[in-house]
């Protein structure tokens, strides 16, 4: 093999093992998400309310249900949905799916993601208000 054929596999390894998701990506894949009781794509509902890519492959997707009781076998089959589409795409290596604003949502995001605690969204939600308070701050 002649060394320039050898760097530019090098370069097309490295270029696959850096590939980043981009929304566009994961936004196509959650239109395969039907909601079972209405027949439509989440998408199309608005139910998705949060895609957040970090450099590392990891996705943090939130979202919610039409209704605070729907049923929750119908909610756990969304959010099972939403990981297993998404955790097939290229660059990804991480998914954590949330669902928020259901009565028995701690519980459904304990079955949808192997090692969720519900810590998880608390440590989220205070850090979303830092940047919050540090960008009033700032702007002051």
């Amino acid at each position: 093999m002649r060394s320039h054929e050898c760097i530019n596999e090098i370069v097309t390894d490295l270029i696959e093992e850096n590939k980043m998701v981009t929304v566009d990506e994961i936004t196509k894949e959650l239109e395969k998400v039907v909601d079972p009781e209405i027949g439509l794509p989440i998408t199309e509902m608005h139910l998705v309310d949060e895609i957040d890519i970090k450099e590392n492959g990891v996705l943090f997707i939130k979202y919610h249900l039409t209704a605070p009781f729907c049923p929750p076998i119908f909610a756990e089959d969304i959010g099972m949905n939403i990981r297993q589409l998404t955790s097939k795409l290229d660059g990804v290596k991480k998914v954590t799916v949330i669902l928020h604003g259901h009565a028995l949502a701690n519980e459904i995001n304990q079955r949808v993601n192997p090692d969720y605690t519900p810590e998880m969204v608390m440590v989220r939600l205070c850090s979303e208000s830092d940047i919050v308070e540090n960008s009033r701050s700032a702007s002051s």
